[in-house]
């Protein structure tokens, strides 16, 4: 089977809540309020709302390309593809060093709350603890990673609910507050303080991209990451601004402004009501969760950059190795080592300063990026959100960067300028002579004559194979709808192109003659090989009015012009997969002919192919996946033995479910009393190891020591 050398696709829709929330959820609440209280004064919750506005366009475009290209390196590999190794060199680095700062920053956070009832001389030797727990528990997995995230994140938001609650009830009753103390003004430190904070307070928010660089292991990351993105970033601004808000209402401002616990000297006022500590206890425990599920999420999303460098080459190949338990090891230990080297090293202030202009220029790069793919026009790219109001989000979300950045201090852009120009050295003098590859920003060059990279168009291609095609696309009903042509003597490609047209013309009666003509000249221009055998003529034609399939077995082969490395040459071919679409409809398309792709290019194909006793076992193969199955029950075959049985008598193996049964034009919902019809179709969804062996007894044909499948004998 594909894909044994990736990453596991183990991770959800609350996954990706919880990673967002539990990222956001930490410092920018439990630690950096007091500190930002004290440039802004009571607009501080203010600062909180516009940052987290202005984090909107980044967090589209980041779905956008999540969506497009699921990667392990999210902010890199999106960089990298659309502007070129350079500019995904700086931005991969850039982007990491913020994850490791931002989450090293989260377990300085913890000790200094768990100094609430611990003595502790120095917090940072908890911080470092903390750090190598997380590291162990990311080597032994993501799933198990997030499933520690699940419950932190829970917890979090339950208690920070009741606080807000209570802190308002606390306010309603009347309360001494900040602004009423004489001489606190709401824009204490006047517009410029306030929109300093708003850059202080932005690394806050960033913690929700980090998905993105996990999207490689998230199931359907077409709806799981946009929506999981969505949920994260209303939840957490809602408790961000009100909880903020009620901070300045009932703390006096000289305690706010030089406090790193403000959330729990709050609720010794907001939670009050309870008995002794209770309320404190609680907070403090709520901050604990946040701040470890920050730093376990951090660990998760930041080695996942060297990963992604290390495969293509921009960073030593051996931080691209994935353990036996699909993690990269190598990269999680050089992230926490860097991570334990930042608690040493750097104090509080300065981390989020120089985490949060990291984030700002990539923000910036991101929004770039996807101007970039869209102006590109890559048929390939095939993003299944897109962000809204292009392009006026993207050029907005740059402008908010630049804007931001401006206020952000000198010192943090010095040492934010300062890892820009070693990323710049580090590709320069190690990168560049890695990688031969170029970003979708060619594309554009190629417009005003200049070269454009094939690399990155191969690429989005096997991405669009391996995300597979839609619900909407209705692959199998494509299949199951499919012209078959059969044959057991060598022919040439003009007569199967031909018959091929004539099936079209009697499913589709709007395809014309002229479409047709184009049709065929395209194939003499060569077509697409899939795998040793196989090819996929292909034409979007004005009159079609849908997408059509004629499947073809040629058990001699034919000789069919394709495209070789670059070069057109005879290749004999045993299947062939004529596919027309309307012109409307590049993205279905495309997506169709990756699965066709897909199967094809799975091994053990063609001696399938070849093997099957007629069209029903010929369409069962097209539609087997790892996790899918569908089976034509038909007498004098395989299936036959299933026909008038009973689902519960059949002995499925362990981990399957006939999920739906085809009969005639009628879907029925089965349960364990449907009995069996010929002509039935079963779909078959489970676990890989029931479906393959379904697979093996129903479909798959074996021939031992046979390199080459027998050919049957021409008629």
């Amino acid at each position: 089977m594909k894909g044994k050398s990736k990453l596991k696709k183990s991770l959800g829709l609350f996954d990706v809540y919880a990673i967002c929330t539990g990222a956001m959820f930490s410092s920018g609440f439990f630690l950096l309020p007091g500190l930002a209280a004290a440039q802004t004064g009571p607009s501080v919750a203010l600062a909180y709302l516009v940052a987290g506005i202005l984090m909107l366009p980044a967090m589209f475009s980041m779905a956008e390309l999540a969506t497009a290209m699921p990667r392990a390196g999210g902010d890199y590999f999106f960089l990298d593809r659309a502007m070129g190794p350079l500019i995904g060199t700086v931005g991969g680095i850039g982007t990491y060093l913020a994850l490791a700062l931002k989450s090293a920053f989260a377990l300085i956070g913890m000790g200094a709350y768990l100094a609430l009832f611990v003595q502790l001389d120095d917090i940072r030797p908890v911080a470092i603890g903390f750090t190598v727990l997380f590291t162990l528990l990311n080597i032994i997995g993501a799933k198990e990673s997030t499933t520690i995230q699940r419950v932190l994140v829970t917890v979090l938001v339950a208690v920070m609910g009741f606080f807000i609650v209570g802190g308002l009830v606390m306010i309603g009753t009347g309360a001494d507050t900040a602004v009423t103390e004489p001489g606190v003004t709401f824009f204490n430190g006047g517009l410029s303080g306030f929109l300093g904070t708003v850059g202080f307070v932005f690394v806050s928010y960033a913690g929700l991209t980090k998905i993105a660089s996990v999207s490689e292991e998230i199931v359907d990351p077409g709806r799981n990451i946009p929506l999981g993105m969505m949920l994260s970033i209303i939840s957490t601004t809602i408790i961000y601004v009100i909880g903020i808000a009620m901070m300045t209402l009932l703390l006096p401002a000289d305690i706010l402004h030089s406090s790193l616990t403000p959330v729990a000297d709050a609720a010794e006022v907001a939670l009050g009501f309870l008995p002794g500590q209770i309320g404190v206890i609680l907070v403090v425990i709520s901050a604990a969760a946040a701040f470890a599920s920050t730093g376990n999420a951090g660990i998760l999303a930041a080695s996942r950059y060297p990963l992604a460098m290390g495969r293509d080459r921009l960073l030593p190949r051996f931080l691209a190795k994935i353990s036996g338990r699909g993690t990269p090891l190598n990269s999680i230990l050089i992230t926490s080592g860097l991570m334990m080297f930042v608690i040493l090293v750097l104090d509080e202030s300065a981390i989020a300063k120089v985490a949060s202009s990291f984030q700002l220029i990539v923000f910036m790069l991101v929004n770039v990026a996807v101007i970039v793919m869209r102006e590109s026009k890559i048929e390939y790219y095939d993003p299944v959100f897109r962000s809204p109001l292009y392009p006026f989000t993207q050029v907005g979300g740059i402008l908010a960067s630049v804007f931001l950045l401006s206020y952000i201090g000198a010192e943090a852009l010095a040492l934010t300028m300062l890892v820009v120009t070693a990323s710049v050295i580090w590709y320069f003098y190690y990168g560049r002579k890695q990688v031969q590859r170029h970003g979708a920003i060619f594309h554009w060059f190629s417009r005003l004559g200049e070269r454009r990279s094939t690399t990155i168009e191969q690429e989005l291609r096997q991405i669009m194979q391996e995300k597979g095609v839609r619900t909407e696309d209705l692959f199998s009903e494509m299949v199951a709808r499919a012209g078959v042509i059969d044959l057991k003597k060598r022919t040439t490609l003009d007569e199967v192109a031909t018959e091929a047209i004539h099936l079209f013309s009697q499913t589709d009666p709007q395809v014309i003659t002229e479409d047709v003509s184009l049709f065929l000249e395209s194939l003499e221009r060569g077509v697409t090989l899939i795998g040793d055998r196989a090819a996929l003529p292909n034409a979007r034609l004005a009159s079609a009015t849908h997408t059509e399939l004629v499947i073809v077995r040629a058990q001699e082969g034919i000789a069919v012009l394709c495209d070789v490395d670059g070069q057109k040459q005879e290749v004999d071919v045993n299947a062939l997969f004529f596919v027309i679409s309307p012109l409307n409809e590049a993205g279905r398309h495309l997506r169709l002919l990756a699965e066709l792709s897909y199967q094809v290019e799975e091994e053990g194909f063609i001696k399938d192919w070849l093997g099957a006793d007629d069209w029903h076992e010929l369409k069962e193969i097209l539609l087997h996946t790892e996790q899918l199955l569908t089976l034509w029950l038909t007498p004098g075959h395989k299936t036959e033995e299933l026909i008038g049985r009973a689902l519960r008598d059949v002995a499925w193996p362990e981990g399957v479910l006939v999920a739906l049964v085809r009969r005639n034009e009628q879907e029925i919902v089965p349960d364990g009393n449907l009995t069996l019809e010929a002509e039935d179709r079963i779909i078959i969804i489970g676990e890989e190891e029931g479906i393959q062996t379904l697979y093996q007894e129903y479909v798959s044909v074996e021939h031992a020591n046979d390199p080459r499948p027998p050919m049957f004998p021409a008629e």
